[in-house]
């Protein structure tokens, strides 16, 4: 068996592990992926919700998607009451970035005005045309929209 020598770097390496088994649930359509996306390794908090959300993202884009998530959702999302953390994967066979965002409650990520969400959008928006030469659109559009619940 190898052994780490920084307890932080095991952690993250069971984290990433569950977070790619998670993905590959996802993609499969297997009901488990709810037992996954709710289960806390550290047991600090109880997530009610995940908010699951897929964009395109081209491979030659991936770098772009990046610096407009720190520039925009990022800082925006841990100001947010109820926010617990988010894991953002990309699939390279899809051309797909998949964001699993973890709220405390349902009711504390729906009462987020909406005018709030589509100005952070469009501060996304951007940041990625900005990076990419972009003049108008969304870089990045919207595949699917969904959440998931605990069982």
């Amino acid at each position: 068996m190898i052994t780490f020598p920084w307890i932080g770097l095991r952690r993250v390496l069971l984290n990433l592990s569950g977070l790619c088994l998670a993905l590959v649930i996802a993609l499969a359509g297997h009901d488990d992926l709810r037992l996954i996306a709710f289960a806390d390794p550290e047991g600090g908090y109880d997530v009610a919700v995940v908010e699951h959300l897929r964009i395109q993202v081209p491979d030659q884009a991936r770098d772009a998607w990046m610096e407009a998530e720190r520039g925009s959702w990022e800082p925006w999302l841990t100001q947010q009451k109820g926010f617990l953390g988010r894991d953002l994967l990309w699939d390279p066979t899809s051309q797909e970035g998949t964001l699993l965002i973890r709220w405390r409650s349902r009711e504390a990520w729906k009462a987020i005005p909406q005018e709030e969400v589509e100005a952070v959008q469009q501060r996304f928006e951007l940041i990625a045309r900005q990076a990419l030469g972009q003049v108008e659109g969304n870089p990045f559009p919207l595949v699917y929209e969904g959440e998931l619940l605990p069982p």
